[in-house]
Order: C-alpha cells, then structure tokens, then sequence
C-alpha cells in the first residue's frame, strides 16, 4: 500500500515511475492479510452470535461451511490485482513482475533487466519469519491458511502473536483442535496485559489449548500429521497436529535486495531513515512501512501515512518531516481486542502524571443485551492536562469504539468534555464516559 500510493502520487505529477513485485500487486493486507481474514471472520462472528442467544430467542446455531467462505473470500482477493495493473498503466506507470536486487546505488536489477533511477522507494513490505530450526520449513504461512481448501482437523501455531489469536479463533470456530505455543510467558506482549487476560480467558474458552514458555525445537513429519518438539525450562513435550503454522513475527522483506552493494544502511527492523523517510546512508533511497526502521506500527493505514510523505519529499524535495497521530490496533478475535495510545507502563516510563481506570464491565447493559461474558477496559488519563493518554479495550465491537479514543488523544479533547458529550443510546460508544 506504500508502494502503491508513492507511485501512483508521483506519477500524477509528471515524474516517470516503475514498481515491481515478484507477487501479484495489491501487498499483504488485501490479498493475503487483514481483508480476506476478516471476510472469513465474518461467517464466525454471525455463529458466535448465535450461540450467545441459543435459548434467548435463537434455536439453532449455524455451521460455517469452509468451502463457501473462501470462495465469497476469494472474491475479494481476485479482482485487486488486475484493478490495480489496470489503474498503474492508466497513470503511465511502468510496471514489473519480479524480485529486484541493487547493483548500485542506483541502479537495480529486476528480472531481466537493469534500471536506473534518480530516487528509489523500498516499501517491499514484511514477511513470515524463517525458522531456522530442524523441520521449520515443514511449517506454512499465514497465506496458507487463509487460502486452505479444507480446514485441518487439528492444527498448532508457532508464536502468540495476533496472528496466531486470530487465526485459531477462526480455526476454533469451524470445529478444528487448535494450540498455540509461545516462547514467552505473556502472549500478545506489545498489548496492554490486563486486558490481553481476558482475551487468554475467552481464548481457553473456546477450547484453545494455549502453551507458554516453550521453545518450538523441531518439527517432525509422521504419515497424516507432524509433531512439534517444545523444549521450556522444566521439560521437553511433543504436540501433534495435521497442520503447523508459523506465526513467529514479520520481519521486513528487505534482506534479499543485496543492500550492501547500494551503501544502504538498515537494521533487523527495516531500512534506515531519517524523519524525512530517507535512507541514513544512501540519499536517493526512501522507504515506507513494513520495510522501514520507523516509528509506525506495522499496520496498513501508518503504511499510507508514510506513503504520502515519502511521495511529497520525492516530488518537491525533503520539506516533510514525518508525523503520526494516534494509531490504533485491534486483534480481531471474538471478542475483538483493541488498543491505542500509551500502555500503562510506557505512560510511567515518560513520567507522566496519571490515572488508571481499570474495570471488567460484564454487568454493563451493554455486555448483557449481546450476552457477552468479556467486556473489560482500561484507560489511562493525564492527571495535569485531563487528557487521554492510552485507551484499551475488550470486547463488543472495540475495534470501533478505538476509533473515538483515538480521535479523543489526537484533538486533545478534555477528559470532561467527553463526558459531558451527549451519545446515541444503547450504543457501545455510550460507554465511553464511563470509562473516564
């Protein structure tokens, strides 16, 4: 979406432009990341609701059918690419179907051919992280899943990330046997931890077996499934399942492009910029979202956020210094998990002056009108200025009530402002005041 976004912005301004990818055009998030997972979570979340009102006006809870939900999934997925190409040579842009490699610093190799530009954008984007260990290639991605002909009657994901929440929910839901196992003690650990309780809660819940503190070592292929060797500081144990996943992280896709050879400085966490999205070392290269060393968040909108600014530095020279607002995050599980702003410790490591409120609000009408067993939030406030600092969420539909906290931190808005604001009830957003 960077890429897209740079590319087509700077071609309507006259300047010639080539983008290339080795995979069909459209990135991550539309073809093999948040888009298609949530058209499938879509057939979970009318079960689920189902299933909290059999008895309470509902006799019968529907299955999902696998097949059908990929195929109205893969509606979706198909007409991106061709839309795009289609809109990319509409606007003069040269386009291209490889992997590129730097042979200068500048000067690229893409497919066949040699390409020289004045400026070069990398936002080449992230990709599953490779497990080094013996049978790691036995693992699939999060592409696979998402493009699963038949579900797996049992499956394991290596790391508790969100990739791995959301994808068992989903997998859970369908009837699969699902387990997570995670290295760490604290899944989920870049969230607000009080409120990722409560998502491990509803996660165990829903019959995922969920294994902390445990190192995938090995994975071993048997006839018709694999086992999973996990080595934590008491024991060695074996899980077997018909399907392994790797949701270990994204690193950025940057370590094939032969940096080197172009003086482009870089860290495990992308390429090096400055506050204009430039390369430390190498002034003719940009780079924007996964595969930049920023401060964003790996997420698809900070992408075109860096996008834009990229694009107008390339066309009137370096006059845009990159700014974030807000960026909120959510963990699509059911229930869905969101966040924004400063977790409680970061708020303390800055010396803020602050306030916590912390509550489980399953007795709230709103919690018991959609018969919702987790519903919890925790909200951080500047005690000097009577601003949100940090808002996190479990539970109905959090992933738009985030969207009014965010609004709340990035205009300042006073904390008895919000208050005294007058809402639509019963609506999930009229709980906001009262998590003030």
């Amino acid at each position: 979406m960077a890429g897209m976004t740079i590319a087509n912005k700077c071609a309507s301004k006259g300047l010639t432009v080539g983008i290339t990818d080795e995979l069909p055009y459209g990135g991550t998030c539309a073809l093999r990341g948040c888009d298609p997972k949530k058209v499938i979570i879509g057939a979970t979340e009318v079960q689920e609701f189902a299933k909290r009102f059999k008895g309470s006006g509902i006799d019968t809870i529907p299955k999902v059918n696998w097949k059908d939900i990929m195929a109205f999934k893969q509606t979706f997925v198909d007409e991106m690419p061709p839309k795009l190409e289609k809109g990319y040579k509409k606007n003069g842009i040269d386009t291209y179907h490889s992997s590129a490699k730097f042979l200068s610093e500048n000067t690229l190799k893409v497919g066949n051919d040699k390409i020289k530009a004045k400026k070069i954008v990398i936002a080449s984007g992230s990709k599953p992280r490779v497990l080094e260990f013996e049978g790691g290639h036995f693992a699939k991605t999060s592409t696979d899943f998402l493009n699963l002909e038949e579900l797996p009657k049992s499956l394991l994901f290596i790391g508790g990330g969100y990739i791995a929440f959301e994808f068992a929910h989903i997998a859970a839901r369908c009837g699969a046997e699902v387990t997570i196992v995670h290295r760490g003690n604290n899944p989920l650990e870049n969230f607000e931890q009080d409120i990722v309780k409560h998502l491990v809660s509803a996660t165990k819940q829903l019959g995922v077996k969920l294994i902390l503190n445990t190192d995938v070592t090995a994975i071993e292929k048997l006839d018709n499934k694999y086992r999973v060797k996990g080595k934590s500081a008491e024991k060695t144990e074996y899980f077997e399942a018909n399907a392994v996943f790797n949701s270990a992280g994204r690193p950025p896709a940057i370590f094939d492009l032969d940096l080197e050879k172009a003086n482009i400085a870089f860290t495990k966490k992308g390429i090096s910029v400055n506050e204009h999205l430039q390369n430390t070392s190498n002034p003719i290269i940009y780079a924007a979202g996964d595969a930049a060393d920023s401060e964003g968040l790996p997420l698809t909108p900070v992408a075109v956020l860096e996008g834009h600014t990229v694009a107008s530095n390339i066309i009137k020279g370096n006059h845009k210094k990159i700014s974030y607002p807000p960026m909120p995050t959510v963990v699509f599980t059911l229930p869905t998990m969101a966040s924004v702003g400063y977790t409680e410790s970061k708020a303390k490591e800055l010396n803020y002056n602050i306030r916590i409120n912390y509550k489980e609000v399953g007795d709230w009408f709103n919690a018991k009108r959609l018969n919702v067993p987790e519903y919890a939030f925790k909200t951080i406030i500047d005690e000097e200025t009577q601003t949100i600092l940090g808002a996190h969420l479990i539970g109905p539909h959090t992933e738009e009530t985030i969207n009014l906290f965010a609004m709340a931190i990035k205009t300042k808005m006073k904390v008895n402002d919000i208050r005294t604001m007058i809402f639509s009830y019963p609506t999930l957003a009229s709980d906001i005041p009262h998590m003030l």
